[in-house]
């Protein structure tokens, strides 16, 4: 039921070359599936480049038995795309998520996803330009649902936030928007699920919290992204055996609230950013290995 994957996020800068990456996830975490960011394959580059760049990774990935099991956008693609309030660029974004379309079924994965998009200050603080916008951010992603489609992709994936700007940022907002974006979509979208997210500004206190993501979205999440944090600080960090008091995510209860959620197979990926700080940029795989291996007891345990 449950199949541990890891976001190429750490890689960025770091690992470029798909043969280091790919090695790291099959030999040195033993991990088997991987979630591939944009940011290590962007769909602007020159077709030579990116067909060079899949050669390499497919052939990396059948040397360590790595499935590419989805894609998704990374740093370089925090930005406004489909939101964008200017509609040549947001015409921009379509041709680049159709690209990355292109990408996602030939290195064999079955879903693409993103953030929704990333609306201005001031379309968020104006009632009518956030409507207009919200209509047009969700036509854009129905036009690449489409092409997504007969490409052969089975589903797309969205990634709810943490502030209004970045959409999906509470309960309510998310569920109306995974709702509004299905209503006559060529494909099914569904989320990519990250119960450290949520806006804390919000007055409703299950909006920050992980079990209550969990408990209200498990059955809609085919994958769910996985750091820890500590209450208050939103931190972006690695696990280890021993929680810490403060400590938001605990296996056991992820597990069990997803197991509830009724899906035949969920992915979970560890998804760890890492500062380009000493000593932490020289300890990333160690810090990497450490997450893998608290997860895979986890699931082992709450398997048998």
């Amino acid at each position: 039921m449950f199949n541990l994957a890891i976001n190429t996020g750490f890689a960025v800068n770091r690992y470029s070359e798909p043969e280091s990456w790919v090695s790291i996830v099959g030999k040195k975490l033993g991990l088997k599936r991987v979630q591939l960011t944009a940011d290590l394959i962007n769909p602007v580059l020159p077709d030579k480049t990116i067909q060079s760049q899949l050669v390499r990774i497919k052939e990396a990935s059948e040397k360590y038995s790595i499935n590419i099991s989805s894609t998704f956008t990374g740093a370089l693609t925090r930005v406004n795309h489909l939101a964008h309030p200017d509609k040549d660029i947001q015409e921009y974004w379509i041709e680049w998520f159709k690209r990355f379309v292109d990408i996602t079924v030939d290195l064999g994965a079955k879903s693409m996803g993103s953030h929704f998009g990333i609306f201005t200050m001031k379309d968020d603080r104006n009632k009518m330009l956030r409507m207009k916008r919200r209509k047009e951010n969700i036509s854009n992603w129905h036009e690449v649902a489409l092409y997504a489609k007969q490409k052969g992709i089975k589903f797309l994936t969205w990634e709810p936030m943490s502030i209004s700007r970045e959409q999906g940022e509470t309960l309510k907002e998310c569920r109306k928007l995974l709702k509004d974006v299905n209503y006559n979509s060529p494909l099914p979208f569904e989320l990519c699920l990250d119960p450290d997210h949520g806006d804390w500004s919000s007055a409703d206190q299950k909006d920050t919290d992980p079990y209550a993501w969990l408990k209200e979205f498990a059955k809609n999440s085919p994958m769910v992204h996985l750091k820890q944090s500590k209450y208050g600080q939103g931190e972006n960090k690695v696990f280890t055996r021993k929680l810490e008091q403060d400590d938001r995510i605990d296996a056991t209860k992820v597990l069990s609230l997803i197991s509830k959620g009724g899906r035949s197979e969920v992915e979970l990926i560890l998804e760890h950013n890492f500062r380009e700080r000493e000593p932490e940029d020289s300890n990333v795989i160690e810090q990497l290995k450490g997450s893998a291996d608290y997860w895979k007891e986890a699931i082992d345990k709450f398997s048998s």
